[in-house]
Formats: structure tokens, sequence, C-alpha cells
């Protein structure tokens, strides 16, 4: 497998555009991206697109009405919210297996306000919680997994609503962050209980969104780089969840990461301790809380503890293994389609100091990993290192 590189990034602000078209939001990010690594679509050899929503309408070619057709190969993805960094896969693994030079991976998706309320399963039985525990829909489900938590390690409703302040503080620094304003521990503890121990602040909000990525082979990156410093992609790893024996009343939200986890370990031969930023898939506080232990950030049943000693915040504000300075889906929203590239980009901007994430570079970021989970399942973990 060959040396893979991103040479150049695009994301548009997540929120709200009704008056765009989704091929014109990816379009956008695709163009952004197109010119900061200094290409034109003409150069790009290949082109994956995620996004959910209208995963049957050809969305990567649509995008190319936009931007310019040259008969390459579309791969469109769907893969729950994990289609964004799926499509980042399948572009990273075209030049890592030596097929193509230069691929192009997008991600977008236009929600507006419709809620992340969707279960797994559809009417399967097999899936369906309806009517057996609580509520197969997803603030549901991850309330169930916080509140499993609370009871095997004593976690408090304090720990997840702190993941909540840390968060929206992050998202203060960040012009690309749908919500921008900070909460107190009180606002948050005190908001609307939307599913125990989640409450409204402890919930991403949905919208729209689009973010891109050029990736090139290393004898590419020499040809156009320009000096340039360029994040590689260190590991590239996608997984689904294997039969467990379990009750599927309750969803395992953990050991598809914990997997994938280890898998990009071990590929990137890096540990936890040689990461210097974690964008991970908080969909709800009380994920964000459950994936510091499924990335090895803290030992098990020690999250509560890693949040009380200031883990998960920015170095700036006296914190320590930062997670989230984007300000997370927490504050950043989340149009499913586009989250997993926004978050590789989140991560390569650190890398490389851009300018786009000068006002929270984390100081001295050699390694980064971007993490997205999707129930059903999916799981994407990429390294990336400087």
């Amino acid at each position: 497998m060959r040396n893979v590189y991103v040479l150049g990034t695009g994301m548009l602000k997540f929120g709200r555009y009704p008056e765009k078209t989704v091929p014109e939001l990816g379009g956008q990010a695709a163009m952004l991206a197109l010119k900061d690594a200094g290409i034109t679509i003409k150069d790009v050899e290949m082109f994956a697109c995620g996004n959910l929503y209208q995963s049957n309408a050809m969305v990567g070619q649509r995008i190319l009405h936009q931007i310019g057709q040259t008969g390459i190969p579309v791969i469109n993805v769907s893969n729950a919210c994990a289609t964004g960094s799926t499509a980042f896969r399948e572009a990273y693994m075209s030049i890592a297996a030596g097929m193509y030079d230069i691929a192009m991976a997008v991600g977008v998706e236009q929600m507006g306000k419709q809620g992340l309320l969707g279960g797994t399963g559809g009417g399967d039985p097999a899936y369906s919680t309806e009517g057996k525990v609580g509520s197969g829909l997803m603030p549901a489900v991850f309330g169930q997994a916080g509140v499993e938590h609370m009871r095997k390690y004593g976690t408090k409703f304090e720990h997840f609503a702190k993941i909540s302040v840390k968060s929206h503080k992050h998202a203060t620094k960040n012009p690309f962050s749908q919500y921008r304003n900070e909460v107190t521990l009180e606002d948050v503890m005190n908001a609307r209980m939307v599913g125990y121990p989640n409450t409204l602040y402890m919930c991403c909000p949905t919208g729209d969104g689009a973010a891109a990525a050029i990736l090139v082979s290393e004898d590419k990156l020499k040809q156009l780089a320009g000096g340039r410093k360029r994040a590689k992609v260190a590991a590239s790893v996608l997984t689904s969840d294997p039969w467990t024996d379990r009750d599927l009343t309750l969803p395992d939200v953990s050991t598809l990461t914990r997997r994938a986890s280890k898998l990009a370990y071990e590929k990137a031969g890096l540990g936890p301790k040689d990461i210097a930023l974690t964008e991970l898939h908080d969909c709800f506080a009380t994920a964000e809380l459950v994936h510091y232990e499924n990335l090895g950030l803290c030992g098990d049943g020690e999250a509560g503890a890693f949040i009380d000693s200031g883990g998960g915040v920015h170095p700036d504000l006296g914190g320590k293994a930062p997670v989230n300075v984007s300000g997370g889906l927490l504050s950043k929203g989340h149009p499913l389609g586009a989250t997993g590239v926004a978050n590789i980009c989140e991560v390569v901007w650190h890398l490389t100091q851009d300018d786009r994430a000068k006002e929270r570079l984390v100081p001295n970021a050699k390694a980064g990993q971007a993490h997205v989970i999707g129930l059903g399942s999916a799981c994407t973990i990429h390294i990336l290192t400087v």
C-alpha cells in the first residue's frame, strides 16, 4: 500500500441553506478544496461522494455538473453517520492501492431542521426496541448508554454536562461552527430534558453542510505541494459490529469503536498518548464520554475522573488530551453526510497550522484522529500525522 496525503481541504460553515441544493453545497466545498490544493477538477482522477438523505440520486455526478464533468469514475456512498468518512476512505484506498494518484472526497447533507431521531432496523423486531426498553430513537439509545455508564462506574449527571460546557466553549473559536455560544453548567443541567441524562444542550443540532478533501500519492505530493506541510493518512479503518451475545434491546455503542481504535493504532504505529487532538462522534454528550474510554484516552471507568481533571479540554484553557476543539457535533452541528469529512478537515488544519484553525490551534500537534460511528453499524477512524 502506498502512502497517501491530504493536499487540500474545503468546508462550508454548517448551518441552514434553504436556498441551496445538495449539489450546490457539495460543489462549493469541492471548489474550496481544489483551490486549497492548487489544482483543478481536470487533475482529479477519481471522486467519492458521501450523502445519506439523497443516496439514490447520484449526488456525486450532480456535483460534477456544477464544477466540471471530466468522465472520471464516481462512487456514491451511504453509510449512516460514517457516510462522509467512508467516502474519504474510498478515495484513500484508490490511491493507496495504486489505481489513481489524485482523488477527491466530498461529504454533503441538507437536513434543515429534521431531527436525529430515527432508530435502526426499521420495523425489524430483531432491532427495534420500541415497546421493550425505552425507545429506539437516538436520544434514548445514547441516553441508555450514559445511564449504563452511571450504573456501572458511578458517573454523575454533571460529568455529561461538563462535556457540553467544554464543547460550546471550544466552538467560540470556530467560525465554521453552527452555534458559537458559551453555556454554563447550570444552563446545561437545567435545560429541557430530551433523553436522560442528555438535556437539550447535550444533543447535537442538525442542519446543512459540506466538506471536501483532495488526496494524493507521495509522488504527486512532491510535484504539487510546493514545500507546504501536508498531513499523511497514517491509518484508515472501517469496521462493522461483530456478532455478540447481547440483549438487542440495549444497543452496544462501544464495541464498534474499540475494535476500530485498536486497528487504527496498530496501523499507524501509535498509541493514545501520541494523539495531540481527537475529533470524535459526539452526537450526544453521553457518546463523547463513553468514547473517551473506547479510544483509549483514559481507562475503563475513568471517564468521569478524566473530565474532572481537564481531560478533553484545549490546552489553552488548562486542559489535556483535547477532544472536539472544533466544538464537536454538539456545537458545529451534524449534517450526516458532511460530518466525517469535516472532522478530518479539522484534524488536518491543526497538523498543518492552517489559518482556518488559527484561533484554536493545538500547539505542536504531530498526530490527530477523526472518529465517526453509525449505528447499524459502521465506524471509521482516520489517524493523520505530519
